[in-house]
């Protein structure tokens, strides 16, 4: 009887908490690289490639074929949790975690607006290592949806 309860509870805790999953299937790798010509998809670059959430996965974003995208190592990293590369200044996904705000790159001598509404600003929370929080908000109390 305990190995029935235990076997459920596996099967119960397997869907309920891998339903969605980091993981990329190697069969979605296999077409994205295909798709995305083996090149990165906002530099061209074809070293040290990686495969990309296009909408975060911390966002709800999904590891299908249609989210999933080529970026370089150094395009993955700057655009984060974004959906803008720093280094090139490039759109390179969708932004469902940071709101409706201005973005504004202070690496060009004259900033770049993207076309965001400027209402939002920066959400006041503090990181668990300390940090203030990068996300932007629109909220009265000027927290984003995780420092609510």
């Amino acid at each position: 009887m305990k190995k029935l309860y235990l076997i459920f509870f596996l099967l119960f805790f397997s869907i309920c908490c891998f339903g969605q999953s980091r993981y990329i299937s190697e069969t979605t790798k296999k077409v994205v690289f295909a798709r995305d010509g083996g090149k990165c998809q906002c530099c061209g670059s074809f070293e040290n490639l990686e495969y990309d959430h296009i909408t975060p996965y911390s966002c709800g974003g999904t590891s299908t074929v249609s989210n999933i995208q080529l970026l370089c190592r150094k395009c993955n990293r700057s655009k984060s949790n974004s959906c803008y590369c720093k280094i090139h200044h490039r759109k390179v996904g969708t932004n469902c975690c940071q709101g409706n705000g201005a973005i504004t790159s202070s690496y060009r001598s004259s900033p770049v607006t993207y076309n965001k509404s400027s209402t939002s600003r920066q959400c006041t929370g503090i990181t668990k290592k300390g940090n203030r929080c990068k996300n932007r908000t629109t909220n009265p109390n000027g927290r984003c949806y995780l420092h609510q």
